[in-house]
């Protein structure tokens, strides 16, 4: 945990520092990387990976050093024997049939929660219901989500007034899923809709927006009342990091999204004498403590850690990689 430096100069301005936790990785980002980092420690590099692995540049470009290389589509992929890793936000079905007619060694890194909303999209097609998808349009989530099923099988609805204008396009029986990162206030509003127009629309089983990005953005509403500013560390595309700002906004909060301290446009904290400090589920703890010694650098920094949920939570490896694992805690 980051401490204030002492023997500053008493000229310093104060600046509290209310940490929020949790923040940072969450138990599938966390298992995507450790995914690149074993397969290139058991096979070597490279390890080609389809889409960056998480939505964090710090972490592509460590990776990239240790002999990771990232690509957007397979056809930029080398014949190899090589593993192709899938990131952790999840593919559509025709990726891993495309890499099986290329004879791949695939190693799947999405996120079982992601998993999940992929398995109730294809429960709701075997039961023959109409599918509403609740997103992000071109978000690689959403991208496989909706490719788990054939073209037009799933409608994606992305604010209030598209679920207003939303018309039946069958008798089916109505069901809606929807995206892990997205925002859990416009999501309640938009399924409030939904709702009411069609009182029988089925819901998920259980929650699909993900403990993280709901834990992440209960500890901003209630950091973001109590300070002048918030920082919210993470990439331009992350979307639950993205959704982070927006929760602190929304409570009259200034709020800026920055991926590295070297981002900070100081002007935010003019006159600020409390400042609440976060990050996306993408995003490493090494990149907040930066953060931290950028604010030490001009304040004398009081920090307070915020914390609104424990996350106790791991999910298991792919099988291919479980052995490489206990042989590196041996």
């Amino acid at each position: 945990m980051f401490a204030p430096e002492v023997g500053r100069p008493e000229a310093r301005a104060e600046m509290k520092v209310l940490l929020c936790s949790p923040r940072g990785f969450c138990a599938g980002v966390d298992r995507a990387i450790q995914i690149v980092q074993l397969a290139l420690e058991r096979f070597g590099a490279p390890v080609y990976v389809r889409h960056e692995i998480v939505h964090n540049r710090f972490v592509v470009d460590s990776l990239k050093a240790r002999g990771a290389v990232f690509v957007e589509e397979l056809d930029e992929i080398p014949e190899t024997a090589q593993p192709v890793i899938f990131s952790a936000h999840g593919v559509a079905k025709a990726v891993p049939l495309a890499a099986s007619a290329r004879n791949f060694f695939q190693i799947d890194a999405t996120c079982p929660l992601v998993t999940k909303v992929h398995r109730e999209a294809e429960i709701h097609r075997k039961r023959g219901r109409e599918i509403v998808l609740i997103g992000h349009a071109g978000h690689p989530e959403v991208v496989g989500t909706m490719g788990q099923l054939p073209e037009g099988a799933i409608t994606l609805i992305q604010t209030v007034e598209e679920a207003q204008d939303y018309r039946r396009r069958t008798d089916d029986p109505l069901a809606f899923i929807t995206q892990t990162t997205l925002s859990v206030a416009d999501t309640a509003e938009i399924v409030k809709v939904f709702t009411e127009r069609f009182p029988d629309i089925i819901p998920p089983h259980k929650e699909d927006i993900c403990y993280a990005t709901t834990n992440r953005q209960e500890a901003v509403q209630r950091v973001a009342p109590m300070v002048d500013a918030m920082i919210v560390v993470g990439a331009p595309n992350s979307s639950n990091s993205q959704r982070l700002r927006e929760v602190a906004e929304r409570l009259g909060c200034r709020s800026v999204l920055i991926q590295r301290a070297s981002d900070l446009d100081w002007a935010l904290l003019h006159g600020a004498t409390s400042v609440g400090v976060t990050a996306g589920a993408s995003a490493p703890e090494v990149l907040v403590e930066e953060v931290l010694e950028a604010l030490a650098s001009r304040y004398h920094l009081d920090v307070e850690v915020v914390t609104t949920a424990e996350e106790p939570i791991s999910f298991a490896l792919p099988r291919e990689l479980r052995q490489q694992r206990v042989a590196n805690s041996q």
